[in-house]
């Protein structure tokens, strides 16, 4: 169903109490505030003889080293444009035109970003032996792989994997082999994948958030999901890639949530329990996802009753089970693959040395989260309530869940990207008056960390 289009030259006019614009202000402030701490509380350690293992950074991977030439326009130039025309555009397109061009758009932003630090930046992170394409040329098989994957986890390994595959379920290293199969194999295809992961992932919360909350709510959040500062880490990180499989199946069982017990929303149920499943073979850490999972059916409990939930959920769960089979009956079992991988942490170079300053990484990772979602999210997050607030929520929680683990220890900007995109649907309660400003100052913060910080990512 496609919405009417409206005029793109109306602009609604209410205004936010005073006390509204001075909580949010005064969030933003204190947030940034924090996150200034924690950066001279890592500096601090750092002095001391502490090794963060965050190449020379405090809170986000990579030391200060500014580069700063023309290709800065790029981010410059798309971040003007989504500051004037992104919310005329968001409230205006047709539905279905509002999500092709928000992906597009946010590519546009991600690979704008990317570029500015040097023409090579896409594909110059898929190029590290510690990634998942320099073990792509061990994959002769899925059933080979699947039955011996465990294998090659320990460190002490005959001949173990390299740093991001040993430490995830064999799923992303299946994905990354599959496009090698298909004639896509490469770092630029693997960043195409990681890219495409990222940005499908804003049309999802934008479908999730029309299902959860309505319409207009979702066309707020579009502009601030195309400029949010965690498109630095969609190009070009794994995790990105993981962030659009998962975003997809939490829409899908909003959307099922929304149809209710029926044979349509049966379907939904199970397609996205099948790619919340494929996610928990993609990362460990997206277990926590299935907070947002339960949000969005429970959410909707008025209207489908307890009875209603049970059978949504039911659905959903067998979409899960039927990729824990087919996983399973080819030699892999998960929960074996969990307690080896948490092993492999803990046995890695960098963890004893993180792990000694478990405290200080508590506040670290969510000072990278929070520069990650930006300055907007945690405006929105100041007003946000009703039925929207189900998702920020169930995000924080996920985050909390791995922030408490002991086993993600720094690098959660790229890391928690699967939770950050749920915190987004907070700007929908940002006044038109002020959506302007929010968009610019997320942008340019995205832009500076671009050219500030030399992320590896």
């Amino acid at each position: 169903m496609s919405a009417a289009p409206v005029d793109v030259g109306t602009e609604p006019v209410s205004r936010a109490p005073r006390w509204q614009r001075t909580a949010r202000g005064g969030l933003v402030v204190l947030v940034a505030a924090a996150v200034l701490a924690v950066w001279l509380v890592g500096r601090a350690l750092t002095r001391d003889g502490a090794d963060l293992h965050l190449r020379t950074g405090y809170v986000l991977v990579g030391g200060f080293d500014p580069i700063l030439t023309a290709r800065v326009l790029l981010p410059l130039g798309v971040a003007a444009a989504g500051v004037l025309w992104g919310p005329p555009l968001a409230r205006g397109l047709r539905w279905s035109r509002l999500l092709a061009g928000s992906a597009v758009a946010a590519a546009l932003w991600a690979v704008a970003l990317a570029l500015s630090s040097g023409w090579g930046r896409l594909t110059e992170p898929m190029k590290s032996s510690h990634e998942y394409v320099a073990d792509v040329g061990r994959v002769h098989g899925f059933g080979p792989l699947l039955s011996t994957f465990i294998d090659s986890v320990p460190v002490n390994s005959a001949d173990p994997w390299t740093t991001h595959v040993a430490g995830h379920p064999p799923g992303a290293l299946l994905a990354f082999a599959l496009l090698d199969h298909l004639g896509l194999g490469g770092p630029g295809w693997a960043a195409v994948l990681c890219i495409a992961g990222g940005v499908l992932a804003v049309p999802a919360v934008l479908v999730t958030v029309r299902a959860v909350a309505d319409e207009a709510a979702a066309r707020t959040v579009a502009p601030f999901a195309v400029l949010v500062p965690a498109a630095v880490w969609v190009a070009t990180s794994a995790d990105a890639f993981f962030a659009g499989v998962t975003a997809w199946g939490v829409a899908l069982l909003a959307l099922a949530a929304v149809r209710g017990p029926s044979p349509a929303g049966y379907l939904r149920a199970i397609a996205g329990g099948l790619l919340l499943g494929l996610s928990l073979f993609l990362s460990f850490g997206l277990t926590a996802t299935g907070l947002l999972a339960l949000a969005v059916v429970l959410v909707q409990q008025k209207q489908l009753r307890w009875g209603g939930v049970v059978r949504v959920l039911a659905a959903a769960a067998v979409g899960v089970l039927l990729v824990f089979a087919v996983f399973t009956l080819g030699g892999y079992w998960w929960f074996d693959g969990i307690a080896v991988d948490a092993q492999r942490v803990r046995d890695g170079a960098a963890y004893g040395d993180r792990f000694r300053h478990f405290h200080y990484f508590l506040a670290a990772n969510v000072a990278a989260g929070a520069v990650a979602a930006g300055p907007a999210v945690v405006a929105g997050l100041a007003g946000v309530r009703g039925r929207p607030l189900c998702l920020p929520l169930a995000a924080v929680a996920g985050m909390a869940v791995s922030d408490v683990s002991g086993l993600v220890l720094g690098e959660t900007e790229r890391i928690w990207l699967p939770f950050v995109v749920w915190l987004l649907p907070a700007t929908a309660t940002l006044p038109p008056r002020s959506q302007r400003f929010w968009l610019a100052l997320s942008a340019l913060l995205a832009i500076t960390v671009e050219v500030v910080v030399r992320t590896p990512w």
